[in-house]
This record gives C-alpha cells, structure tokens and sequence, in this order.
C-alpha cells in the first residue's frame, strides 16, 4: 500500500515514529508501509529499521561521551545496558544533543533498586555513581555557561566589597570525591572506587577552560552565601557567626599568600564590581 502521509497530522506521523525508534516491538507490523516510502532496493521496513538500528546506537555513543568516567567505573557492558534503558525511558525532549543526559543523575536516584530503604541500608555504590553523574553533567554544562566576557575580571588590587562572582561558574557537594576520580579517569590513572568522604568542589571557566577547584567546607559556604547575594564581606561574616570564629582570623587565613584571596582572583572566580553599583 502506498503511504499517504499528507492525511495524516503532523504530531501523530512524529509520535508514531517516536514510538518506531524507541519502541520498535510495540508498532503494529505492517504500519511502516504506511507512512514511509520504500525505495527501488528497500522496503518501507527495512528502511525504517535502519533508523531503529542506529538512532539508540548513536544516543548511546553520546552518553558515553557525556559521562565517560561513569562508563569506566561500571564498565563498558553495564554503562551500554543503563544508557539505553535511560534513552527508552527517558526519550529526548530536545532538538540538540545537548540535554540528553540532562535527566540521567535523577533517572538513577529513581530508579535505584533501594530506593525505599532507610539511607543507612542503601548501596553506596549507587550514591556514588549518583555524584559521579551529577559532576559529570557539571562538566559538560560549562561548556555552553555564560561566560565572563562581559565581565571586568577582578585583580589583586580589586577591594573584597567589589569582588563579585563570575557568572560561568558552579558549586559542588558530593558525598564522593568524584573530582578527583574523574580527572584521574581522563588522565588514564586507573583509579580505583573512592570511599565516602565528603568533598566540595567549584567550576570555573576562564579563557575557554574549565578548572576544578577543590573547597574547605569554610570556602565552599563563602561561595554559597555569595552566590545568594551576599557580598564578600558579608559572606565572610556569616561564616564567623556560624563557625564562631573570630573575624580576624578569617581574614588572616582569607587574605594569606597563596591564600584563598589570592589563588581564586587567579582562577578566574571573581569579576570587579563597578563602584557605583550598590
């Protein structure tokens, strides 16, 4: 039978060949004769298998791209198997490549097989790879942050009520150092699964890249607070009401050579606020 897609409406030809590429099993037999051509050498299905064949193929080749320390921490096997059972579940929802993994770290907290238990009887594997994920994902997302190219960048002489966040750059909390592993997974290491240990970790971009800061508790809620509004100085008193710290203390560690002051006005951290902003 000749297909007749110009009867048929837009949103109902895409959901079919949704269901086509993502549920091959689950389309009636003999429905591709309906909406796609054949060709001097294909049928209709077998044109349409080619897509089936290779549209998971190539989604699962991106999400070991995305998540490539991910991939060697469970292996090629598994990661292949959870990728697609996330592509099936999960099926993309945007045009560009971009947001297919955007979902995958809640996916597996969902979908964990200890999901109901108490927090003391879960796998702390799977809390791992949870982390692992959402740093991962961190990683990928600065490619396309906002940058600071509009941004006058803070110098050594900038004063701390000036100093401001850049917008390209992002927090972390993990119950893994997932940092770590994943950097010593892209340099080759071979490292082995880390224990639980908590780690603080910020992303920031500077001239196109991507540094991993490793953060004190201390530091991290500094630019926690900041990145709530509060500016260096209030932030920094925040913390010493919190820690009940004295405040000269705090700006002796702040302000030391190779201090946090110092080593975060190079990475690339802070931008100048002008001086006539409040």
């Amino acid at each position: 039978m000749k297909p007749d897609t110009d009867t048929i409406p837009l949103i109902d030809l895409q959901k079919w060949m949704q269901g086509a590429l993502f549920t091959p099993g689950l389309i009636a037999k003999g429905s591709a004769g309906l909406r796609v051509k054949p060709s001097s050498r294909l049928s209709a299905a077998q044109r349409l298998a080619i897509y089936q064949r290779s549209f998971i193929e190539r989604l699962r080749v991106c999400m070991g791209e995305q998540f490539p320390a991910l991939k060697y921490a469970i292996g090629e096997d598994v990661f292949d198997d959870l990728a697609c059972q996330y592509i099936r579940d999960c099926p993309p929802q945007s045009y560009t490549l971009y947001d297919l993994g955007k979902r995958f770290a809640s996916y597996l907290a969902e979908t964990r097989p200890d999901k109901d238990l108490p927090n003391m009887q879960k796998e702390s594997w799977i809390d791992f790879m949870i982390d692992l994920v959402t740093f991962e994902r961190q990683i990928f997302e600065m490619f396309d942050a906002p940058g600071y190219e509009e941004c006058e960048m803070a110098i050594t002489d900038t004063p701390d009520e000036q100093l401001t966040l850049q917008p390209c750059l992002t927090l972390g909390a993990y119950q893994f150092s997932v940092a770590r592993y994943y950097h010593d997974v892209k340099h080759k290491l071979e490292p082995p699964l880390p224990a639980a240990e908590a780690t603080f970790v910020a992303l920031v971009r500077k001239d196109f890249i991507t540094q991993t800061l490793n953060l004190s508790p201390g530091q991290y809620r500094c630019l926690q607070l900041m990145q709530g509004g509060l500016n260096l100085p209030k932030a920094l008193a925040v913390i010493c009401d919190e820690t009940t710290t004295a405040m000269d203390e705090v700006m002796d560690i702040w302000s030391a050579a190779n201090g946090p002051r110092q080593n975060w006005i190079e990475a690339g951290v802070f931008a100048a606020r002008p001086t006539n902003l409040t």
